[in-house]
């Protein structure tokens, strides 16, 4: 028999990971501390639920994915009274490795067991399907879920043990966030010196330099359009996270503690709620030109 999901955390990208799941034939029980993204997702089929408790009930594997530490930490220990042998919690926002494990201990108490599976990719691969999945925890929770998995995307690897999965992902969102900041230098040098950005873009996205941000955010960038797929504000939450893994472990990381305060010039700009590529435009401030479609020479 299918097992029964539950879904806390409807935001941009837990929406469509739900319409997903749904399309594939689950039932889904959700909860969302805004109503209306509830009633967004009932509308494709998910059942609604009043909180978090009444979803875990509900569901076999339930799924978390909000805002960061604080948030996952409050979901997780409202529900450990109906947590029991059997059920699985799998939280695939992005929140510190050292709280995971603590988080997953506490999981384990109830008989239940916990996977942290951080995801890439953004809303567009969110909204298709195809998902960066990196996850850590038990094996044989893992092959469990692994059918939801393949539903939300295309590669999907166990990295490790409890934790693992965090690891993993701060490793992805330092060189992400480097490369987004590094493309912005890049396009910003060649249409100063009067180059057509786009075809700087076109160049790029064929040889060696060519990186998920020129094939999922390229042409946003070369419209100047930041509506968010991934929000500025959750780059920084998971570049501060990497600094404070590296410091536990005394990883030396000077390129992106360099990174880590152009994001935070992003904050102090009020620029938090636009996408994460918005960084090329302090690029832009400091050069005095705009990448974008038609300028250049």
């Amino acid at each position: 028999m299918e097992k029964k999901l539950g879904f806390i955390g409807l935001g941009i990208m837990g929406r469509p990971m739900v319409r997903n799941l749904l399309a594939a034939g689950y039932q889904v029980h959700v909860y969302s501390i805004q109503a209306s993204e509830i009633q967004d997702v009932v509308k494709d089929g998910a059942i609604a639920e009043t909180d978090a408790q009444s979803v875990v009930a509900m569901a076999d594997i339930t799924i978390t994915m909000v805002p960061d530490t604080p948030q996952v930490q409050a979901v997780i220990t409202s529900v450990l009274p109906v947590l029991k042998q059997g059920k699985i919690i799998v939280d695939m926002s992005t929140i510190s490795a050292l709280s995971t494990k603590e988080l997953a201990a506490k999981v384990k108490e109830t008989g239940a067991l916990m996977l942290d599976a951080p995801v890439s990719g953004g809303d567009k691969g969110a909204i298709a399907g195809t998902l960066s999945i990196m996850v850590g925890g038990e094996k044989a929770a893992f092959e469990t879920c692994l059918p939801v998995f393949n539903v939300l995307g295309k590669r999907v690897t166990h990295v490790g043990g409890s934790s693992m999965g965090q690891v993993v992902k701060s490793c992805n969102q330092v060189l992400a966030a480097s490369t987004v900041l590094a493309l912005g230098e890049a396009l910003v040098l060649g249409t100063k010196a009067g180059a057509d950005p786009a075809k700087i873009m076109e160049v790029m996205s064929a040889g060696y330099a060519r990186c998920g941000a020129i094939e999922i955010r390229g042409a946003n960038i070369l419209q100047g359009d930041f509506a968010p797929g991934f929000k500025s504000k959750l780059q920084y939450k998971d570049l501060r996270l990497a600094m404070e893994l590296s410091r536990g472990i005394d990883a030396p990381m000077p390129v992106a503690s360099i990174v880590h305060e152009f994001y935070k010039t992003c904050m102090a700009k009020g620029l938090g709620e636009e996408d994460h590529t918005n960084v090329i435009r302090l690029i832009e401030e400091m050069a005095d030109v705009e990448v974008r479609v038609g300028t250049g020479k």
